[in-house]
């Protein structure tokens, strides 16, 4: 260790320590001038912030809150999997290639393994390439090189013998062989509501372990827990459920409790909060290791991750912004210590990626790993101590779900009575009252629309399977606004339209004609705001002039009294049939107010059946 010479800067040396009671006392003052009069342990609180599975971020922490994590490739793996990480090469860029033809796939495969990716995500069957082109599609692929994760739900085994076969006939060792079978009988049942071949997913587990040693056999997918409106709880809760009954599959077939853990890889959805992300998959492996420390085989509960930026978070209005959320998601994943990270095209929603949206897909990562360096530090947000503290109640509640699932009987018996679905269901609602009050805001989406925008055209992409859990989106209920918006537009030429009546000058309507504008367009209904000001005694012939079938009064509280209720006379006169304010006070002649946090799809759904929009 270098010791550095005393240069005489003494720099905070002279100052004492600040102590956690002491900052408490100074929180409880500012507090008091707000009008709370609340001190010590309760003033910390009242800064304190509760989000799903009753997580809460607070203003303050300390190395308290941070326990001995070990070190990264020991138990109990919270610091990575592996000791070196993800350094020095960065994680495995792994690309999902959708698509039902081969010609068309084989050049997206070519060029995206020429342009940085890593390894090949392929799903097949259902939704998918058909299991007679995979081997057109790998033409050209060194399997020895680039590893392949099949995804052939109920037509795994056939996928497999196909994967296996095009290798022998290319001459590729058993043993060069990388990637993963993808059996998933559990996963394919969350989909589709059919039971899943339990037993082909095991003789491909002991045909790895007898012939093909860097092949591994099942995938634990979490993303239709994550796709159906789940905690990130929940998610690694029943993922957790998911991989036991593997294991006990596994080991009551024949396999060692170290060769079971071996053959099963885990995928997990990234989403735009990097630090929820980043704890989750910390956790995620802290959960698995426990898992098998309590089955005797501590040194075998290395999780292998495979990260996926959330379906759930892409939209299909303004899929722009999709790049930066997946970035962001990018980056939770790869600091969080995945082993491979899937950036999903910020087209995929409209349908099959095309060649641009993929190289912005692939270059996501390789930006993060060879400009951002974020491979090069293992585990580098180990010793944040709101990192640890929310590593700590992400793997606690996770711990619970799972508790709860293994209660019921375990995974299956679970799934099938319906239990794992009433409970995504549940955090889903939750999460969709706050989606539908804009409390967590979509850009693009319920926050800064555009309704002029036109959608980049695509190629329909392949119905995945279905029949099971539900699939969500966070823009699904503004989505359905704004689809029926563009129906009247193409039935009639234009879309519905509200009138803006802004009373006084700019300085005192503007925040809140700002406000309403976004809030209307968000439900695909069109601003009109001609002239800039409007009285009582010209608001009714600008009204009439705006073709629209409803006004919103926008201005300040102290112009709402003296102007609001002969305006709202006025536009109601003039035929309106509704008249809105801007804001939250009580003023005379409103029919209804929107201000920041009202239920916005409920009142735009119910403005769009008043003027008649199918």
């Amino acid at each position: 260790m270098t010791v550095l010479p005393d240069d005489g800067l003494s720099l905070a040396a002279e100052f004492p320590d600040a102590t956690h009671d002491e900052w408490q006392r100074l929180v409880s003052g500012v507090l008091r001038k707000a009008g709370k009069d609340i001190s010590g342990a309760a003033a910390e609180d009242a800064l304190s912030t509760t989000f799903d599975d009753g997580l809460r971020a607070r203003p303050l922490y300390t190395a308290d809150a941070v326990p001995d994590r070990g070190l990264p490739g020991f138990a109990p793996f919270v610091r990575g999997a592996r000791p070196e990480g993800n350094t020095p090469s960065g994680w495995d860029v792994r690309q999902r290639h959708t698509g039902s033809d081969a010609d068309a796939l084989h050049d997206a495969v070519l060029a995206d393994l020429e342009n940085g990716v890593t390894s090949l995500w392929l799903p097949l069957g259902e939704g998918g390439l058909p299991v007679s082109g995979l081997a057109r599609a790998l033409e050209g692929v060194y399997l020895d090189l680039a590893p392949v994760a099949l995804d052939a739900g109920a037509q795994t085994a056939e996928a497999a013998a196909a994967w296996l076969r095009t290798a022998e006939e290319r001459g590729v060792a058993a043993d060069a062989l990388r990637g993963t079978f993808g059996a998933d009988p559990l996963g394919h049942e969350a989909r589709t509501g059919t039971a899943g071949d339990t037993a082909a997913a095991v003789e491909l587990a002991r045909r790895a372990v007898e012939a093909y040693p860097g092949v591994r056999a099942l995938n634990v997918d979490a993303l239709p827990f994550h796709e159906a409106g789940g905690s990130a709880a929940q998610e690694l809760g029943a993922s957790l459920a998911t991989g036991l009954a593997y294991v006990r599959e596994l080991t009551a077939a024949g396999l060692t409790l170290a060769e079971a853990f071996g053959q099963i890889e885990f995928r997990y959805a990234a989403v735009a909060d990097q630090f929820l992300t980043i704890a989750k998959l910390r956790a995620a492996r802290r959960v698995w290791a426990r898992v098998a420390e309590v089955c005797g085989v501590p040194a075998a509960g290395a999780q292998r991750q495979h990260a996926v930026t959330s379906p759930v978070m892409m939209t299909r209005r303004d899929p722009w912004v999709n790049m930066l959320r997946t970035t962001v998601a990018a980056l939770g994943a790869g600091v969080g210590g995945a082993d491979a990270v899937t950036v999903l095209p910020f087209d995929q929603e409209l349908g099959v990626p095309d060649a641009f949206a993929r190289r912005i897909a692939r270059n996501t990562s390789t930006i993060l790993i060879e400009e951002s360096h974020l491979a090069r530090v293992t585990d580098p947000a180990g010793g944040s101590y709101y990192v640890e503290s929310l590593t700590d109640q992400v793997a606690e509640a996770a711990w619970a779900f799972f508790q709860e699932i293994e209660r019921a009987g375990g995974q299956a018996k679970a799934l099938r009575a319906g239990l794992v679905g009433e409970r995504l269901a549940a955090a889903w609602a939750e999460r969709s009252a706050k989606l539908a009050r804009r409390e967590e805001p979509v850009t693009g989406v319920s926050e800064f629309p555009d309704l002029a925008e036109r959608l980049p055209e695509r190629t329909p992409a392949p119905v995945p399977p279905a029949g099971g859990l539900p699939r969500v989106r966070r823009d699904e209920a503004f989505e359905a606004l704004r689809a029926r918006s563009d129906a009247h537009l193409a039935a009639t030429g234009a879309r519905p339209k509200v009138f803006l009546a802004a009373l006084g000058p700019a300085a005192a309507h503007t925040a809140r004609v700002t406000f309403a504008a976004n809030l209307f367009q968000a439900g695909g209904i069109e601003p009109v705001h001609d002239p800039v000001t409007v009285t009582a005694d010209t608001v009714a012939d600008a009204f009439t002039a705006s073709g629209a079938g409803v006004a919103c009064v926008c201005s300040s509280d102290a112009l709402y009294a003296e102007q609001a209720e002969p305006v709202a006379a006025a536009l109601k006169a003039a035929g309106a049939g509704q008249v809105l304010l801007a804001g939250k006070g009580e003023f005379a002649g409103a029919d209804r107010q929107v201000y920041a946090g009202c239920p916005a799809v409920d009142l735009l759904t119910s403005l769009l059946d008043h003027m008649g929009v199918a």
